[in-house]
């Protein structure tokens, strides 16, 4: 085995991650990221202009993990097609407090 072989097979496989956002009033925006850690500190930060920034959603209450880059994304489009109560009752059901997931990063 090369030694670029041995780096990336230490890496293990790619991480997707299909996620919300939340403010203290639980406005709700749902994204996709390869690095959760990045793009919850982006919207933290406000690098990401529009929505999120608009709104101060900076609370991560809840996350999904897979390394399927079609399936996070197909799960993605399902959560935002749904109605509001439906999300608030995914993210309740792990996070009930709503509290901000990302304070463990």
């Amino acid at each position: 085995m090369t030694p670029e072989q041995c780096v990336f097979a230490h890496m293990g496989p790619k991480r997707y991650y299909v996620y919300i956002m939340s403010n203290r009033s639980k406005t709700i925006c749902t994204g996709v990221t390869n690095n959760l850690e990045r793009r919850v500190y982006q919207h933290k930060s406000k690098q990401i202009q529009g929505f999120t920034a608009k709104y101060n959603l900076t609370r991560l209450v809840y996350y999904e993990e897979t390394t399927d880059v079609v399936s996070v994304i197909s799960r993605q489009k399902t959560i935002k097609g749904w109605l509001r109560v439906k999300k608030i009752t995914l993210i309740e059901s792990v996070n009930p407090t709503w509290k901000d997931l990302s304070a463990s990063f």
